[in-house]
């Protein structure tokens, strides 16, 4: 794959602009975004200026986080809590992200999406506050892990670490996680599955596909 540098501001523009020529797959008035990356690339970072830029081209735009949609540690930590393939298969909600943030914007849903379900720290539900995204709006989903489970995005973005930087990068406390992402990067492919790859390695210096 052919990658050429860019800076951030650059790729954000770049990107809002793409996303602006996106129409969205089920023909719904929603358009929906995935930036897909480990903690290490900081997917929640671009996805907020991407969510600014957006802003500021006239869209409504609802930021969410997977982190808000982790599972109980009951569940998280049945194998223990450095497991790989739990965390892979097991740590975030899929079906809570289903139904409470995709399926409202299917064609003829009411865009009434839920931000976030379950506090890590605290271990309990949020009880936050459904919120309504307009019709036009454009949902951007962060986190990692998030292609090759057949979420209906219209947009994605992968933030590709090399295997030396996503070691240099990750806390020392989270490098049990490698494995997974090693297991990731074999079964999904992300960087051929997604629609932007943006290499991350150098975090002042990215490059993307294009």
């Amino acid at each position: 794959m052919r990658l050429e540098a860019i800076t951030w501001e650059r790729l954000t523009g770049a990107l809002a602009d793409r996303a602006m020529d996106t129409p969205a797959r089920d023909g719904g008035p929603w358009l929906r975004v995935g930036v897909d990356g480990a903690p290490a690339a900081r997917p929640g970072e671009l996805a907020g200026s991407l969510a600014e830029a957006l802003r500021i081209r006239g869209r409504s735009v609802l930021v969410v986080s997977t982190e808000g949609f982790l599972r109980p540690a009951s569940l998280r930590y049945e194998y223990g809590r450095e497991d790989p393939d739990t965390y892979v298969d097991g740590w975030f909600d899929t079906s809570a992200l289903w139904r409470e943030v995709f399926d409202p914007l299917e064609p003829g849903g009411g865009g009434q999406v839920l931000p976030d379900l379950w506090d890590p720290v605290t271990d309990r539900a949020t009880r936050t506050p459904y919120t309504l995204l307009p019709k036009g709006g454009v949902l951007v989903l962060h986190g990692p892990l998030l292609l090759g489970r057949w979420f209906p995005f219209d947009l994605t973005v992968h933030l590709r670490l090399s295997p030396g930087a996503l070691r240099r990068r990750t806390e020392e406390g989270a490098r049990w996680t490698l494995p997974a992402f090693a297991r990731y990067e074999e079964e999904v492919r992300p960087a051929d599955a997604a629609d932007v790859v943006v290499r991350a390695d150098d975090a002042l210096h990215p490059a993307w596909n294009g």
